[in-house]
């Protein structure tokens, strides 16, 4: 008959499988952490990623480049939309109030305010080469009465 320690017969009476012995179960003998750590992606490494994923024609190998990379496919998913929308150019925030950036709101009145200053510049340009005219032309006026006064 054999013996089983404490341990053991605590496993065993517990009708559940999943043991928790402190290390990993990848098998490094590092102890997994309690407290998990969000990872944030770079716009280059999102980038690059879409573009294996999407050149990928044999059966499996997108499955190979998510399990090699620890990444869900819900993730490419959200990567291909950012892109659609031109954030993952600019490595922006992902939604409102997100971190990372400034949410969509206050880039949509950026680009409103950038717009409204280019029209607000192209206007000044357009006034200063009128002066610049009227300048030239009232300098001609000016020559032309001197000459006439001689």
């Amino acid at each position: 008959m054999t013996t089983m320690g404490k341990n053991q017969r605590a496993i065993y009476a517990a009708g559940d499988w999943h043991v928790d012995d402190g290390t990993a179960s990848d098998g490094s003998g590092r102890r997994p952490h309690h407290n998990p750590v969000r990872r944030v992606f770079a716009a280059e490494y999102k980038l690059s990623i879409l573009a294996e994923y999407d050149a990928c024609s044999e059966s499996g190998e997108k499955g190979a480049i998510l399990r090699r990379e620890g990444l869900y496919s819900s993730l490419i998913t959200d990567w291909r939309r950012q892109h659609r929308q031109g954030l993952l150019k600019a490595a922006m925030g992902r939604s409102d109030g997100g971190r990372g950036g400034p949410s969509l709101s206050e880039l949509a009145k950026l680009r409103a305010e950038n717009e409204r200053l280019r029209l607000k510049l192209a206007q000044a340009e357009a006034i200063i080469e009128v002066q610049g005219k009227v300048h030239a032309l009232l300098e001609e006026i000016s020559k032309s009465a001197t000459t006439n006064d001689d």
